[in-house]
């Protein structure tokens, strides 16, 4: 939590804490990662959101609570079971559900569109909806079932990651490189 704590201290404006299975879980996160009275996060003097001449310390409280998004990625079973209860937390903006590791810990490795896997993010997704929290996904490459949970209502979605469109797009361009070279000069 201190890491994301300074991150935050350090001018991002939202953090998505992983493997978050329980409401007692949730509720830490939530206190270390807002202000009083909602949390316990400790106030600096210099927030470079307000380039480094903060309003009087209320006022930036509330602005910065206001503004910074708090994210749980739900990777279990467990959590998804824990959904309505991990939702209904204040200072908890965001249900993220991490697909590869909750299919892994169901004993279902890939299998995205099994039932199960679907009863559980529908069971988060309600969760959500009942609570008014954000509810996201990561980890579907399947065009098909990712459309499936995109209608079942996900509002935010993780199509990649970094070093993902990083080797596609260095796979792309040595096939381009290849194919120019393997044309005769002439």
């Amino acid at each position: 939590l201190g890491m994301a704590v300074r991150v935050l201290d350090t001018g991002a404006l939202g953090v998505l804490m992983p493997h978050v299975d329980t409401v007692g879980e949730a509720r830490i996160i939530a206190s270390a990662f807002r202000y009083p009275p909602l949390g316990h996060r400790s106030i600096s003097s210099t927030l470079p959101q307000f380039h480094f001449q903060p309003p009087p310390a209320d006022q930036a409280c509330r602005e910065l609570d206001a503004a910074t998004l708090v994210g749980v990625m739900l990777e279990t079973p467990l959590a998804a079971e824990n959904a309505d209860a991990i939702a209904a937390v204040p200072g908890i903006d965001l249900l993220f559900i991490g697909a590869t590791d909750l299919a892994a810990e169901s004993g279902l490795h890939g299998q995205f569109a099994h039932p199960r896997i679907e009863a559980m993010l529908r069971n988060i997704v309600d969760a959500c909806r009942r609570h008014g929290k954000l509810v996201g996904i990561g980890g579907i490459a399947d065009d098909t079932t990712l459309a499936r949970y995109c209608a079942m209502g996900m509002q935010m979605v993780l199509l990649g990651t970094d070093m993902g469109y990083l080797m596609a797009a260095a796979s792309a361009r040595s096939r381009t490189l290849r194919a120019a070279m393997d044309t005769p000069a002439t």
